[in-house]
């Protein structure tokens, strides 16, 4: 047993018809015994077959009924926890579950922390770590494609991955360790260095290729950033309230109203879009207007969608002169230059050139204000996002953590193919391969500490 502590916390939103009170750990059964009172034949919990649910009453110290529910009966280790468990089902009222909370605790509980169920699933051996982040992933997930991922991690796709590449890394370190335990006899080559250095290309192949899904997997979880830029009183802001159906930004006729980034979310046919409103782009004394013009700039870089809106008012010479700051930025991604306010317009206008314009730039004419051809940027969003469709057996990185941990194992296993390519001490490779094993077994918990299991759960929520 990990912990000896029974715990008890509401694993359910607030507003709903029902709520359920979960109870882990030694005297789960037997607390929750105390409190409930089975309906029917009065056999207790504690002598009941597990994976059963038993209809009863729950009753104050007062012998008050506070509700009619359902309890779930779970034994260890087949649990999520591992641990004996009971579920207490009762009408979503937050005073009977607070009742129900208060009564656990009065005799024996105490309220869990965020995420102490899952950490207590992965202290007992029920998942690895890697799997008890994709509970908190699935939570989370937004759309189809984020829901995928995250079922195929915690159901060990990605540990299946790296379980299989520590394999390999394995027998490539016993192979070199083996050569230094006979030392003595250097006629002695147990490791032939020419399949060494086949087997370790194909290990970096395989980290390599995992650390360059980080970038599609954050833009599932997170959402395609796409920047909203302009000068000011383009309707930056108007444009982002209408994308996102609500009033996000403030919107006004002062140029410079926004003074900051303002980002949101939206799911676009399933794919999940974070959407970035910037500052104006203008020539500004006001010290918090230019910083918030700078970071403009900064989210530019950051974007992998830039929408460019552009008035019939605008200045066409000052349009040309701030193109040549922002189409640089812009080499490396998908522009769409988006010619608003066109319901003020007598004529829709023509399409801006600049000799720096990338050569995939897109352009739209549209009236945020009104809605015309919002559909059409929305279409045109979906097929620039070049997102390829995700299976659930798809292995790619969203984490992080996981990302970091990859990268300082690429590097690792990068210093074993030079060592092997320079003729290296068997020592010193040997050392590389322990780096790269330690990194990914960082992933899955084999090597963790007490701070990094409290930085992950603690941003749990209360109840899983």
């Amino acid at each position: 047993m990990i912990n000896e502590d029974t715990i008890c916390a509401i694993a359910t939103a607030q507003g709903g018809a029902i709520g359920i009170v979960r109870v882990s750990g030694p005297q789960a059964i037997s607390i929750t015994d105390r409190i409930f009172t089975p309906a029917g034949r009065p056999i207790p919990l504690v002598q009941r077959e597990p994976y059963t649910i038993t209809f009863g009453h729950i009753y104050n110290d007062a012998g008050e009924n506070i509700d009619d529910v359902l309890v779930s009966l779970f034994r260890a280790p087949h649990s999520y926890t591992g641990e004996d468990c009971t579920e207490i089902s009762c009408h979503g009222s937050p005073y009977i579950l607070q009742q129900v909370m208060q009564l656990l605790i009065t005799h024996g509980c105490r309220s869990a922390h965020p995420g102490e169920y899952t950490q207590r699933a992965f202290l007992n051996g029920k998942m690895d770590l890697s799997q008890a982040e994709a509970v908190a992933d699935l939570i989370a997930s937004t759309s189809a494609a984020s829901h995928r991922l995250a079922m195929n991690q915690m159901r060990g796709g990605f540990s299946h991955e790296l379980g299989h590449l520590r394999d390999q890394l394995l027998h490539l370190t016993s192979l070199i360790e083996l050569e230094l335990d006979f030392s003595d006899h250097e006629e002695l080559e147990f490791a032939n260095r020419t399949e060494l250095q086949v087997l370790s290309a194909k290990i970096e192949q395989l980290i390599s290729h995992l650390v360059q899904t980080f970038a599609l997997g954050n833009a599932i979880k997170n959402g395609i950033p796409v920047a909203i830029i302009g000068e000011t009183n383009a309707g930056k802001s108007t444009l982002l309230n209408a994308l996102v159906g609500e009033e996000r930004a403030i919107v006004s006729d002062i140029h410079g109203t926004t003074r900051d980034v303002i980002e949101d979310t939206i799911n676009i046919d399933g794919i999940l879009f974070r959407f970035i409103d910037t500052a104006g782009i203008r020539e500004t004394h006001d010290a918090i207007e230019r910083l918030g013009i700078e970071r403009t700039f900064q989210k530019i870089d950051q974007a992998e969608i830039v929408l460019w809106l552009m008035v019939p008012t605008d200045d066409s010479d000052r349009l040309y002169e701030l193109a040549s700051s922002i189409l640089p930025r812009c080499a490396h991604k998908q522009l769409i230059i988006i010619y608003n306010k066109i319901d003020q317009a007598d004529t829709c206008p023509s399409h801006f050139f600049h000799p720096s314009l990338p050569p995939h730039t897109l352009h739209l004419s549209l009236s945020a204000k009104y809605g015309i051809h919002l559909d059409e940027l929305r279409q045109m969003l979906i097929e620039t996002s070049h997102l390829p469709n995700v299976s659930s057996n798809d292995v790619i990185i969203t984490n992080v953590r996981h990302f970091e941990a990859l990268t300082n194992a690429l590097k690792a296993i990068q210093q074993v193919q030079q060592g092997l390519t320079t003729g290296l001490s068997g020592d010193l490779i040997s050392q590389d391969l322990r780096e790269c094993l330690f990194y990914l077994g960082s992933i899955v918990g084999e090597v963790t500490t007490d701070e990094v299991l409290g930085n992950i759960f603690r941003n749990f929520c209360i109840g899983k």
